[in-house]
């Protein structure tokens, strides 16, 4: 889908605040309040817009360590491939997974209570998978830069 310089405006918008009325997204692209639902209507339905969701602070809902792990598996075979994707999608730590080039398979980023939660999840659920050859663990120090939105 091509989007034009109005649409980009307005993802970048929502991007910034989700909840921006279409009154208030209208008022930034001068445009009407109708226009500008219109579009945003359209992004959504030809899934420019994927979705919505409150950014929520770690600390405040009792995450206190996050961290990046790397995984290298054994081999590939699908089963087993698919048995630790399913295992990732089970632990509500495990909050984004990624296919990577490199020495290692997959990169999970982990919210965990604490480094025992932590310890626990990689030596007890990670390592011990049948698939899983290498487990390295990166604990993040300071969050430097939020997530930001694409650059549209």
């Amino acid at each position: 889908m091509t989007l034009d310089e109005i649409d980009r405006k307005l993802v970048a918008a929502l991007q910034r605040d989700a909840r921006l009325t279409n009154h208030e997204l209208g008022e930034q692209l001068h445009l009407s309040a109708s226009q500008a639902g219109r579009r945003r209507q359209r992004l959504e339905t030809d899934g420019v817009i994927a979705g919505y969701r409150a950014q929520v602070d770690p600390a405040r809902v009792g995450l206190g360590v996050q961290a990046f792990v790397q995984v290298e598996l054994a081999n590939h075979d699908p089963a087993g491939t698919l048995d630790f994707l399913q295992l990732c999608h089970a632990s509500r730590e495990v909050v984004s997974v990624w296919t990577l080039t490199g020495d290692a398979d997959y990169l999970l980023r982990v919210y965990c209570t604490d480094l025992e939660r932590l310890n626990r999840l990689v030596q007890n659920e990670l390592v011990q998978h049948g698939s899983v050859a290498r487990v390295r663990s990166q604990i993040v120090l300071e969050h430097v830069k939020e997530d930001t939105g694409l650059p549209v």
